[in-house]
């Protein structure tokens, strides 16, 4: 027993000499962080933003600039400060942020958004053949432009998507946005983000903080998640959420942190050196991406198929619900205050949905923001995260306010949930006309179908519609609108930094379409191998006339195979132009950020195509042998491919069809091959169609090749010149340099009309709102009657 007694002292008094050397040990380590992070605060604002205090591979911490952060060393920051395993992770993080921010009494931006007395029309043109065919398409043009030239009048009228609403969403409260289908959510939030699409007309008044849309970019400002998943589907989700955020940039999150490190070293805070890193490396540039795309994933659950394409319906990639995640974080990433969230649930189950819901809600709740989410069905759970909410009925607020409030709202209009029923399911359908007799609870008075126009004014006079109107009767007070809330310039980032986004983005997409890119350089290079054996016996032959124009012939069928090699730019630009139009509409980047890239990355590509071609062609025929010949001829037929690639990329723009532009291509090539000066000499054609002549670029070319064939010394007394004269060419040597010109200026061409069709011109097939004969009859009979979009019939491209 007395030895059992002594081993068990013996280890007592271990465990005692352990523990004490752990803790003096860990004492140690954080007086050398702390006495590190002394050090830091010592440097200037600028060079304190750069770097920070972390562990090293000796276990001890020292200063490293942020600019070396390399993969491992951010996702040790994920790891030491979100923790997985905690269900509040993600609460736990932000409440973090958040007291490092009230620890030195800085304020953060927050937005209030009111709008008042607004109304949303969109004319309706009469006709029984709304059905969007081919042939009404046409239709609808020709009277288009009959009732743009006053030739023929279209019946027309205006009907009221929103009627009279007014509200107020209010920044660190969470807002549901509820209504039957057909009652203008989508239209609603489309109008308070700043929006509002072509066609229909917005009266009334929006103000962020007090100020009008107009003056501040209400793009940038806030960001509207669209119910439509439209993404590259060769994009993996962590390239699709990394350009997002290097588009949408960090706003004055870098002003933010300088002002936050001069406070807390006036006050000597010391913060926690990982949440210190990660705030740093979140605004420094080459990280920022990395930094907010990883958090974005792990927020919406999406590590697990981060390196996954985002795929269609011809490609396979990850699920629609992961889709609908990745369209929402799309917007996440960005440095916004208001969020508007159109049917966010639409693909995803209710498990997801309540997370994607509830990590919001901590985001709002916590650096109070400003949140509209349109929900169609949503689940008990997740209706019980939302603190208000906003009821629509044919484009009226039927109720809004706090969420504990709306069955006694109900209620005092007659109607009762039962205890079997879920909320929100009630609220969707108490507004429809054969579900809300169910719910009267009045056995006094005789059901009557109340419509949303009576819940709508029993709400103006209910306490807690006199306290909304009262509230908008108080004008916000400008002066407390924070410097940073409102976003002033267009774009995210520097337009260098954007070009050279979309330039990496362009370069990855090319990568990923390699197969196409290198069968289309196999057609043209088996097409100049056909060439070179047809004329190969050609090269015998210098010594007449009709042996120049066989020449001709083959200068001709070159031209032909680099022109049609362009055409794959048609349907690969068309199938980028959805995006596009997106990320135009949340001002991404100018349309020449998106045109331009495909130009730089297809520049070399055509360069070495075309020399390839011309090292078959070349010899096998038999063209002058002289390298000043060769060069010319080469220089000729590359800016060819260059004009090529420009011609059918300004079609795909100004077409924006598929079907359409495969047409205008076609088209547009026989244009050219038909006035080329080979097919019909100049002397040959109409005097009044002598201008398509000088507009086919293929003339110009043509002209150029055959001067520096037929003026070369192959073609020995004069044969040179008659052979061009025969064909009714110039015969001048410079009329080379004139087609190297215009073959520079119709590309230079091709891409500025490109620019501004992605500027100007709207997304094809979003088309004007059209009802029937007899519908526009019973309107127009009814002298005053409401009329709302659920009996109008609207065609869009997405649907």
């Amino acid at each position: 027993m007395a030895h059992y007694r002594a081993s068990s002292e013996e280890e007592n008094l271990m465990n005692r000499n352990s523990s004490r050397q752990n803790n003096e040990e860990e004492d140690e380590q954080e007086a050398m962080k702390y006495a590190a992070i002394e050090q830091l605060q010592r440097l200037p604002t600028y060079d304190r933003a750069r770097k920070a205090v972390l562990r090293g591979i000796t276990g001890g911490f020292k200063e490293i600039d942020m600019k070396d952060l390399g993969f491992m060393e951010r996702r040790e920051l994920f790891d030491k400060l979100m923790t997985l395993d905690d269900e509040d992770w993600h609460g736990e993080y932000l409440r973090r942020l958040k007291s490092r921010f009230d620890r030195v009494s800085l304020d953060l931006p927050t937005i209030e958004v009111r709008f008042e007395d607004m109304n949303v029309t969109a004319e309706a043109y009469a006709g029984s053949k709304v059905v969007p065919t081919v042939m009404n398409s046409y239709v609808t043009i020709v009277k288009g432009v009959g009732n743009k030239t006053g030739v023929l009048r279209m019946e027309k009228k205006r009907i009221s998507i929103l009627k009279d609403v007014s509200g107020i969403i209010k920044p660190g409260r969470l807002t549901l946005l509820l209504g039957p289908p057909g009652s203008g959510k989508s239209t609603l939030l489309k109008a308070l983000s700043g929006k509002i699409e072509t066609g229909l007309k917005c009266t009334g008044k929006v103000t962020y903080n007090g100020h009008e849309l107009h003056e501040f970019v209400p793009e940038r400002t806030a960001a509207y998640i669209d119910q439509y998943d439209v993404h590259l589907p060769d994009l993996t989700v962590r390239e699709t959420l990394k350009f997002s955020t290097k588009c949408q940039g960090v706003g004055t999150g870098y002003d933010m942190l300088a002002e936050l490190l001069r406070r807390e070293k006036d006050l000597k805070i010391k913060p926690d050196p990982y949440l210190d890193a990660l705030m740093k490396a979140s605004v420094m540039k080459g990280h920022k991406e990395n930094v907010v795309t990883d958090y974005i994933l792990k927020v919406l659950g999406l590590e697990i198929c981060a390196d996954t394409i985002v795929g269609d319906h011809m490609k396979r990639g990850i699920s629609g619900g992961q889709k609908k995640r990745v369209t929402t974080g799309e917007m996440l990433v960005g440095p916004v205050g208001a969020f508007f969230m159109d049917n966010i649930s639409d693909g995803l189950d209710s498990s997801t949905t309540f997370q994607i819901v509830k990590c919001v809600k901590q985001m709002i709740h916590v650096f109070d923001k400003t949140a509209l989410i349109s929900l169609l069905q949503p689940p008990p759970e997740t209706f019980e995260l939302f603190d208000d909410v906003l009821i629509l009925g044919e484009g009226r607020i039927v109720y809004q306010g706090p969420r504990e409030n709306t069955l006694e709202f109900f209620e005092s209009m007659g109607f009762k949930c039962p205890a079997r029923k879920g909320i929100a399911d009630y609220l969707q359908e108490i507004l429809s006309r054969k579900d809300q007799e169910q719910y009267w609870a009045n056995p006094d008075i005789p059901y009557c179908y109340v419509s949303a126009k009576q819940f709508a004014e029993g709400f103006k006079i209910h306490a807690l519609g006199s306290v909304m109107r009262s509230q908008l009767a108080t004008p916000f007070e400008k002066w407390k609108n924070h410097r940073a809330a409102l976003t002033k310039t267009k774009y995210g980032a520097s337009k260098l930094e954007l070009l050279k986004a979309c330039l990496e983005r362009e370069w990855i997409l090319m990568k990923r379409n390699r197969r196409t890119f290198f069968l289309k350089s196999i057609q043209l290079f088996l097409n100049a191998f056909i060439v070179s054996v047809v004329f190969s016996q050609q090269k015998k032959y210098h010594s007449t006339v009709e042996d120049g124009i066989i020449y001709m012939g083959a200068i001709y069928l070159e031209m032909q195979m680099i022109v049609f090699s362009g055409f794959f730019e048609l349907p690969m630009t068309i199938d980028k132009l959805p995006v596009f139009y997106k990320q135009r509409r949340f001002s991404f980047y100018p349309s020449w950020a998106f045109s331009l890239p495909a130009s730089i990355i297809t520049f070399p590509l055509s360069f070495f195509e075309v020399f390839f071609v011309v090292l078959i062609t070349y010899f096998f025929i038999g063209y002058d042998l002289t390298i000043t010949s060769f060069l010319r001829h080469y220089l000729v037929l590359a800016l060819c491919g260059q004009m090529s690639y420009g011609l059918f990329r300004c079609i795909a723009a100004v077409t924006r069809n598929h079907v359409v532009s495969n047409t205008m291509g076609c088209l547009a090539v026989m244009w050219l091959m038909t006035f080329s000066g080979y097919v019909l000499s100049r002397n040959q054609v109409h005097k009044w169609l002598t201008w398509a002549y000088w507009t086919s670029p293929l003339m110009y070319i043509q002209t150029a090749i055959s001067v520096n064939e037929f003026r070369s010394k192959s073609w020995k007394d004069g044969l040179g010149v008659a052979v061009l004269k025969s064909r009714g060419f110039f015969v001048e040597t410079y009329w080379y340099w004139i087609g190297i010109l215009a073959l520079i200026m119709s590309t230079i061409l091709s891409n500025i009309i490109t620019s501004l069709c992605l500027a100007f011109l709207k997304q094809y097939g979003v088309s004007k709102i059209a009802v029937s004969r007899d519908e526009f009859e019973e309107v127009d009979s009814s002298n005053g009657k409401e009329y709302s979009t659920t009996k109008t019939e609207s065609f869009d491209s997405k649907a």
